[in-house]
């Protein structure tokens, strides 16, 4: 029988792995069908290349900032203020005019107003028909367009396991590996949690850890402003008896061991050793990693105005690291969800926990971040989401995910919400969709979790629906949702 074996792939299912050994015993039946061997080879490059995919957007981003809103913003009482509503509908803060004519903002985010028109808003952000009420589950599908398994209305889920979907981070940097001597993927200044249930949805999972992200969380209780200043990355600093060039000589001798070894060589070539190894190395030798961590190199105005707390500075952060090299950041907001004081769960208190404590570090931490891509030129090439889980109930004082909730409170909202979506390529000044007259369900446009995540993974040429192989070895999709082409220019 003649065979011809196909090239490496076993774990993932796309086109720019090359044929597979199945793909070859089927070229038989298939040439019945008019496709040759030949036929299937050229599909097989144009996939690899992009010709079969592109459109708006496509392959744009070479970096991306997620801005995550944990606990859920209200929608009401940031960026899509309704007028001509009940009394328990309306926001208690006044609408203002942004740089988009006719679209107004409450008079929370003032600064984050006046730079709009450098962002897509997308005010149609919904899970219909499926609600996702808890937030764990909620954040789950956001990160990876999954749901988990167990799911309740309120209250919590199964912990991180090694059979999850990998958090969109962990995909990208393994498809779109860099080849920058830095840290491919960050997530700070605190995991993903609700509750005791610390860490869903942030990890690789049945990708391995090997695509983890680097987990930057500094001591401190969320409530510390000043935890940033207290990072520590002391496995990327070298040790002080060990300088570069003995590092080097190491890694040489090395090389000459292995010259010697051709047998081993051989047995553990699959595991890329050497890439590995050259990898951990060149990220130590070049320092560039430990470098994006000093803050101090920033001017202080710059700094003053991201903030001096925790959310401004991982912005800045985040800015620091994706201008050295780094293609994922995750900024997830530092307070757990459901909590108090600067959370956006806001199930009590929403009037002065929003206007004294979360927004105003909302406001100049992605207000700045924004401008400071934008004024680099790295906007052109950066992609920045900020979303939440799901927005606020449009009726205050009422009960939807089981929790009780004071006349100043809104309680979990997943069928309609805001994001916000800026750089590489993305429109400016644009509003995708529209909320209902009181914001509990889109009008026009509505775009699941899921879609959101597609449009991320279009922007930096990736296919969606590109298969991976799961730890059961099963085919599944990146995401079983269609990237919204709509929001690039």
């Amino acid at each position: 029988m003649f065979r011809i074996p196909g090239e490496p792939g076993k774990d993932m299912c796309d086109g720019h792995l090359g044929p597979t050994r199945r793909d070859i015993l089927r070229v038989g039946g298939a040439g019945m069908l008019g496709l040759s061997l030949g036929s299937m080879l050229q599909l097989r490059a144009q996939a690899a290349s992009g010709i079969v995919h592109g459109g708006p957007g496509w392959g744009k981003a070479k970096s991306v900032i997620l801005v995550y809103l944990q606990g859920g913003p209200s929608h009401l009482d940031l960026w899509d203020p309704k007028e001509n509503v009940p009394d328990n509908v309306r926001s208690e803060f006044k609408p203002m005019s942004t740089k988009i004519p006719g679209i107004h903002f409450t008079e929370l985010l003032p600064k984050l107003a006046k730079v709009n028109d450098k962002m897509t808003m997308i005010r149609s952000m919904s899970y219909t028909p499926n609600g996702l009420f808890n937030h764990t589950a909620a954040i789950y599908q956001m990160m990876t367009g999954y749901t988990t398994d167990k799911v309740s209305p309120s209250g919590q889920l199964e912990p991180p396991s090694p059979k999850d979907f990998p958090n969109f981070g962990s995909n990208i940097v393994r498809l779109k590996p860099s080849d920058e001597p830095m840290l491919p993927f960050v997530m700070l200044p605190r995991p993903l949690q609700e509750s005791n249930v610390v860490g869903k949805g942030g990890t690789a999972g049945f990708l391995g850890k090997g695509f983890d992200p680097y987990t930057l969380y500094p001591e401190g209780d969320d409530m510390d402003m000043e935890k940033m200043r207290k990072i520590k990355i002391d496995d990327l600093q070298l040790r002080p008896d060990i300088f570069s060039v003995r590092l080097r000589r190491r890694a040489s001798l090395r090389a000459a061991l292995n010259a010697q070894m051709p047998v081993i060589d051989k047995a553990v070539k699959d595991y890329h050793l050497n890439e590995y190894y050259d990898r951990a190395l060149n990220l130590i030798v070049s320092g560039r990693a430990r470098e994006a961590f000093h803050l101090d190199a920033e001017p202080e105005a710059l700094r003053e105005r991201y903030g001096k707390n925790t959310f401004g500075e991982s912005c800045l952060l985040a800015r620091r690291l994706v201008e050295a090299g780094t293609r994922v950041v995750e900024v997830i907001w530092p307070k757990v969800a459901n909590s108090d004081n600067h959370s956006w769960d806001v199930h009590v208190g929403l009037s002065k926990r929003m206007k004294d404590q979360s927004a105003p570090m909302l406001d100049s931490g992605l207000t700045t971040l924004i401008e400071d891509l934008d004024d680099r030129g790295m906007l052109e090439e950066t992609l920045v989401v900020a979303v939440g889980e799901f927005g606020r109930s449009p009726e205050k004082g009422v009960s939807t995910s089981g929790n009780n909730n004071s006349a100043d409170g809104r309680d979990h909202w997943p069928y309609c919400y805001t994001a916000c979506v800026a750089g590489a390529g993305i429109k400016r000044g644009y509003v995708h969709g529209k909320s209902d007259k009181t914001g509990s369900a889109p009008l026009e446009d509505p775009v699941h979790p899921g879609e959101l995540l597609a449009t991320i993974y279009h922007a930096f040429g990736i296919d969606p629906e590109s298969m991976v192989m799961n730890h059961l070895n099963q085919p599944r999709e990146l995401v079983k949702a269609k990237a919204v082409t709509a929001l690039f220019a």
